[in-house]
């Protein structure tokens, strides 16, 4: 009987294959105390997010004709799933249901969604190795404040990612059409806006007195840092 990417899990006793802190960024983790949510929140948000990067993924791999690239398309998001799986996993251990805890956000991240989805493929494509990877980095960052169940979220969301070969695809684009990089430049800012608008909604309060701004300031400085890197990586100005 075939195994579907997104039934695998894991093999027990697999360590984890961890990024790069290259990849990862230097984004630090921070107890941000009365400025980090609720843990239900937290663990919301970030079950969801994973969906949705499942989601999106999942929609590119039809309209592309290369297998080759429909395999990279499917290992992301197979992966995406297999994280989204393991959140929904820890939620449950905690006695919480998964479903009530995703829900409150099902609407301002799905408009999140269809905000960073690009006109073409490779738009999109770049809209979820953006924004996954500034929020991945947020949610590590945040992930000092919860204890184990922290600790949990940061091994899940520190695991390969699969992602690597979407950059591929858009760096061999780049290469066979020099008129995607600036497109690809361009839009990729465009990005920055709408991802530092939810890592700051995510927060307690997202109304930041200056006290407050100060203590999470060095948080989205190594954010917009990582997010340059990415770009640079790819032949793009942040």
């Amino acid at each position: 009987m075939a195994t579907w990417f997104w039934q695998r899990r894991r093999p027990a006793g697999r360590p984890l294959a961890l990024r790069s802190r290259g990849d990862v960024g230097d984004v630090r983790r921070v107890d941000f105390e009365t400025l980090a949510p609720d843990v239900d929140t937290y663990l919301g948000q970030a079950a969801y997010l994973q969906l949705g990067y499942f989601e999106t993924l999942s929609e590119l791999i039809a309209p592309t004709p290369e297998l080759s690239k429909k395999e990279s398309l499917s290992m992301a998001a197979g992966t995406a799933l297999i994280k989204h799986r393991e959140l929904v996993a820890l939620i449950r251990s905690r006695g919480e249901d998964p479903q009530e805890l995703m829900l409150p956000f099902r609407e301002p991240l799905d408009a999140f969604r269809r905000a960073t989805h690009g006109a073409r493929p490779l738009e999109t494509m770049l809209s979820v190795h953006i924004t996954a990877g500034m929020l991945d980095d947020f949610y590590l960052s945040l992930s000092a404040s919860y204890g184990d169940t922290g600790r949990a979220v940061a091994e899940i969301l520190q695991a390969d990612d699969d992602r690597e070969a979407l950059v591929g695809i858009l760096t061999d684009a780049i290469g066979a059409d020099l008129e995607w990089r600036a497109l690809l430049a361009l839009w990729g800012r465009r990005l920055v806006g709408d991802t530092l608008l939810i890592a700051r909604g995510a927060l307690r309060s997202p109304a930041l007195d200056t006290a407050d701004a100060k203590k999470v300031e060095p948080v989205f400085t190594d954010l917009m840092a990582a997010h340059s890197r990415r770009m640079a990586a790819m032949g793009l100005d942040a």
